[in-house]
């Protein structure tokens, strides 16, 4: 009787820990999502993470936006937490942002570069190397061309800039 208490003891342990795993797997799908996609409504999200092979339901993905601290901004579009403070500074300092590559170049209002660089770094974008800050430009140089594509559609996005 011992042994079969342990035995599903150790069955729960492992399925909780796989929900466990799947939960932050989907979270990390849902930032990816929302940094790079304007997001609108929760419908919208889980048919996004249902082309990315993440079969869930609103309820789950209600939860999951809860969990997050996921916000809307008043264009209605999602915004993780820890960009809010990235979106408040592009969405008022900066003024263009160019790509070359695997280099973002954002132009930003005259003596707030490094505001806005400080705010790109406190915001752990993903595969960025490093910025550099003047006065009016940021140079952000990522790893590759994709993720430097898709720096450029979230400082655009945060801009509210649909191009």
């Amino acid at each position: 009787m011992h042994s079969v208490a342990i035995d599903a003891q150790q069955e729960y342990i492992s399925t909780e820990g796989s929900n466990v795993k799947k939960r932050f797997n989907r979270q990390d799908a849902i930032r990816q999502v929302v940094r790079e996609k304007s997001i609108k409504t929760q419908r919208a999200l889980v048919e996004e993470l249902d082309t990315l092979g993440f079969v869930c339901t609103q309820a789950t993905i209600s939860r999951d936006i809860a969990d997050m601290g996921l916000r809307k901004l008043p264009e209605g579009v999602y915004v993780l937490a820890e960009d809010l403070h990235l979106q408040r500074m592009v969405s008022t300092l900066v003024t263009g942002v160019v790509r070359a590559n695997n280099i973002v170049v954002i132009h930003s209002q005259a003596g707030t570069a490094q505001g806005v660089a400080a705010a790109i770094d406190d915001a752990s974008l993903p595969d960025i190397a490093g910025c550099i800050a003047g006065d009016d430009t940021i140079m952000v140089v990522c790893m590759t061309d994709a993720e430097a594509a898709s720096l450029e559609q979230l400082v655009n996005k945060l801009r509210n800039v649909h191009e």
